[in-house]
């Protein structure tokens, strides 16, 4: 099975997010799952054109070349910005720069960012009980919660994130947000009848880093209800048309219309360097601060390093911290990253200049030798802007 049409005849609920279909699926997910337009008003602002690095002339320790680990993982779409100017750029087969891609849980990062625009004028108080915006939670495990707990991913919670358990927490909770088969699971409710009953775990709030992605659609759920506005259009008025994004961007919403912010945005992968610049920026772009500089500011520096060090993803990231939805690697001095299951990924790099975008359609959701991979695609590209050097110095 390999033309474009017979991929897209074959996908499902059932099988979208497998080999081959994902090759197809995660640029046409508003073919298979119900969303809402997040607008660009045609103001897209430039990208213009730097020196092109060759890729394959970049060696990584491993002995690959840049351009031979790219093909290797499952690459859909790769683009490096040096200095906000396009240096390397490059599309697999089956999808093009007008695609939109899903980028799953860098979703988290670009909901995060949102949250800062709200602070900022008000509408949201990152200290303030959750249940303040969303009682429904009061006998959840959000019930004593506050939303910078939500934010920082340190709410005690009984959930396993386990993407390959098939009775399992995540398996039930696609079924909430429509992203399987409907009755493949014995639940019928939408993600805001899930989360109620998600129970608070032993640990006290904010004392463990627990990856769990209720805690991002949570946090879409605050943003609506702080604003009164759906979460397409805030992020289209606050984030999009200011960042001068070149197309639509796409979340997807479960049977009651509820956003899908742990995972479920689409967007090209131009629009999506736009933002990760923009974030290297101090949230400023086009001449307009658009996230907050003290929010960017507050990612880069704090977030709890104990918190952080008692978590379960010291094996991708050893040191650093987690703030406001952003991972902020020791290993990378200064920069901040946004990670999605199956490749997605944002590395944006004051300190070198650079913001390097991956979008990939890889086997498995998770995959630990595929990160270490792209990191060391990542650190060697920091090495040459860095240094000056068309290698990784040693």
């Amino acid at each position: 099975m390999s033309t474009v049409s017979n991929l897209a005849e074959a996908t499902t609920l059932a099988n979208w997010r497998t080999q081959p279909f994902n090759g197809w699926s995660f640029h046409h997910v508003d073919a298979l799952v119900d969303g809402r337009r997040i607008g660009a008003d045609g103001r897209q602002s430039r990208l213009d054109a730097g020196p092109r690095v060759d890729l394959s002339t970049i060696l990584l320790p491993s002995g690959e070349t840049v351009e031979d680990a790219l093909a290797s993982s499952c690459t859909d779409a790769f683009i490096v910005l040096h200095q906000g100017r396009v240096v390397a750029e490059r599309y697999d087969a089956l999808m093009g720069p007008e695609d939109r891609h899903i980028v799953f849980s860098v979703s988290k990062s670009l909901t995060g960012s949102l949250a800062g625009v709200l602070v900022e004028t008000g509408a949201l108080d990152p200290d303030a009980p959750v249940v303040d915006y969303v009682p429904e939670l009061k006998g959840s495990a959000w019930g004593d919660a506050s939303v910078r707990h939500v934010l920082d991913m340190t709410v005690s919670v009984r959930f396993i994130e386990d993407y390959f358990d098939p009775q399992g927490d995540v398996a039930r909770y696609r079924v909430a947000m429509d992203w399987n088969p409907p009755g493949e699971l014995p639940y019928a409710g939408g993600l805001h009848d899930f989360f109620p009953g998600l129970p608070k775990d032993a640990d006290e709030h904010g004392e463990t880093f627990h990856y769990v992605s209720p805690n991002s659609d949570v946090l879409g759920w605050i943003l609506e209800r702080a604003s009164g506005k759906t979460l397409a259009e805030l992020m289209s008025q606050m984030i999009w048309t200011p960042l001068g994004a070149e197309a639509d961007g796409w979340i997807t919403v479960d049977r009651n219309g509820a956003p899908r912010t742990a995972g479920g945005i689409c967007v090209r992968a131009r629009d999506l360097a736009r933002f990760g610049e923009m974030m290297r920026n101090m949230g400023r772009a086009n001449g307009v601060q658009i996230v907050p500089e003290a929010w960017v500011r507050d990612i880069l520096a704090n977030g709890s390093r104990e918190a952080w060090a008692r978590g379960g993803m010291k094996d991708l990231f050893p040191a650093g911290h987690y703030r406001s939805k952003w991972y902020v690697p020791d290993s990378f001095p200064g920069a901040m990253m946004a990670v999605g299951i199956h490749g997605q990924w944002i590395c944006s790099d004051p300190e070198a200049e650079l913001t390097i975008v991956k979008l990939s359609s890889q086997p498995l959701p998770e995959d630990l030798d595929l990160d270490r991979k792209t990191l060391s695609v990542f650190a060697a590209l920091r090495q040459c802007f860095l240094h000056g050097l068309e290698q990784p110095a040693d």
